[in-house]
This record gives C-alpha cells, sequence and structure tokens, in this order.
C-alpha cells in the first residue's frame, strides 16, 4: 500500500498516481488527502500524524513542501514498518514518531537527479522514490542504492501546552473545515470539569457537540485527543475569534 497526502488540490495528484502506477500497476493506492492547508507545514504534521496510524505498515508520499525547487533535501523516513517519502521541512517527522511505538525513527536522504520541473517535485521526485521504497521493501530501505543515512534534518516538534491545577496555556494549532479550532491542550484537562474560561470567557464543557443548544459554543475533546473550541452546527473559530496560531488560556471553573 502506498498513501498519498498533499496540499496539490486537483488535477496534480492524478500525475503523482500515474507514476505509482507506472512503477507497480498492482499497487494499492489510498489518497489520505490533497486539500490539506496550503503550504502549511506545520498543519499537515498535525493532521498525519492524526491519520497514518490508523493504517496498516505502508509507505506514505507526503508532499507539502513550500521549498519546492530550493536546495531542501528529500527525505525517506522509516518508523517501523512504515516509511514516510517527504520533503525535509519537518513535515514527516511527527507522524513517523507515532508510527514508529516502540522503534526508533530512522531518517535517509534521497538522492535524486535533476527533475523535469522545478515546480512539481511531488511528480517528479517523492512519486518515484516512494515507488522504488515500496519496491525494494521499507525493511530493506538502507539497499535501495538512492538513500543514505543521515543525522541533520529538520526535527519539527509540535507545540506542547503548559498547564497548572487550575489553567492550561496552549495554542490553537489548526482550525478544520467545520471550523473546530484545535488546540495543543491535552483533553485530560477537561476531565471532571463542567465549565471553563477560554480567553476569559464562560463557556461549558460537553462530552459532544449536542451537548449545548444548536448555535451555542463548548469546549470538548476532539477524536484526536485535545481539546478543540466548538460551536453546536457552527464555527467554533468565528464565536471564539481564533485562529491557527492563536494563544489560548483554559481556566477551570470551579
Amino acid at each position: 500500500m502506498i498513501t498519498l497526502s498533499s496540499d496539490f488540490g486537483s488535477p496534480y495528484p492524478a500525475a503523482m498516481r500515474g507514476v505509482l502506477l507506472s512503477a507497480d500497476p498492482q499497487v494499492r493506492l489510498v489518497d489520505v488527502a490533497h486539500d490539506l492547508p496550503r503550504q502549511d507545514v506545520r498543519a499537515a504534521a498535525f493532521w498525519t500524524r492524526f491519520v497514518l496510524p490508523e493504517f496498516p505498515p505502508a509507505v506514505h508520499l507526503l508532499v507539502v513542501d513550500p521549498g519546492v525547487g530550493t536546495d531542501r533535501a528529500a527525505l525517506v523516513v522509516r518508523a517501523g514498518d512504515h516509511a514516510i517519502v517527504a520533503p525535509d521541512n519537518g513535515v514527516a517527522l511527527p507522524a513517523a514518531r507515532a508510527l514508529a511505538v516502540d522503534s526508533s525513527v530512522e531518517v535517509f536522504a534521497y538522492d535524486y537527479d535533476d527533475p523535469a520541473s522545478n515546480t512539481f517535485h511531488g511528480r517528479d521526485v517523492f512519486a518515484p522514490a516512494a515507488a522504488a521504497v515500496h519496491g525494494v521493501g521499507v525493511s530493506r530501505v538502507e539497499e535501495f542504492d538512492s538513500v543514505s543515512p543521515v543525522d541533520e534534518y529538520v526535527d519539527l516538534r509540535l507545540p506542547v501546552s503548559e498547564t497548572t491545577d487550575r489553567t492550561a496555556y496552549g495554542e490553537v494549532l489548526v482550525v478544520d473545515d467545520f471550523g473546530n479550532a484545535i488546540t495543543n491542550v491535552p483533553g485530560a484537562f477537561l476531565t471532571e470539569v463542567e465549565r471553563v474560561r477560554v480567553n476569559g470567557e464562560s463557556v461549558p464543557v460537553g462530552d459532544s457537540f449536542a451537548s449545548v443548544a444548536e448555535g451555542e459554543r463548548l469546549v470538548t475533546v476532539g477524536s484526536h485527543g485535545n481539546v478543540e473550541c466548538d460551536v453546536n452546527r457552527g464555527r467554533g473559530d468565528e464565536a471564539f475569534g481564533l485562529s491557527a496560531g492563536d494563544t489560548v488560556r483554559i481556566e477551570r471553573v470551579e
């Protein structure tokens, strides 16, 4: 299996699929998402860290690449039974650590010839690399002639919130398509809490969106395990005045 994730929209992912199928017409291709926030490496890292661990062993082609055409490296990151093929901008590392489980993350540089285009490395660099890794096998990546282990690479780590007994200081990592403002505050902070203040404004804590009336605000724990600021059948980002990267202070109300 090879999964594909990018911010390419359409029709560019079809060209990557064509390259992969040309290398192996029998390969199983699974599109994760091609509408990741454009050129937002951190958002792509968050979403793939959330999604990729749900897959069985696979090669994951992950291309969100604001530095396309520059001298940034191309990487193959082995994480347990998985491998992620991605640009060296940190996007692969959060997912790799989640996939590695009890094993270590191993990073290899992929040596490629001059691509046909300096603006479409997804097709010309990363898709051929993913096809080659799939062909040789994840467990034998180091036997692939075009890769070599590296110690220096961009190691993106998503920011961690700070919490006390009563207050969590964090930030909004992403806003999803529903308008839910997903923070880096761990869901455990809301254990046995019925109400909190978000940046000074009191709101209820709910187990689901329907815990409050339609159009009302709430704070809940999302499927990713983080605290998010939401509205039942509405947009939490607008109601709370939050965007990705904004700081957020959440206080328990006793």
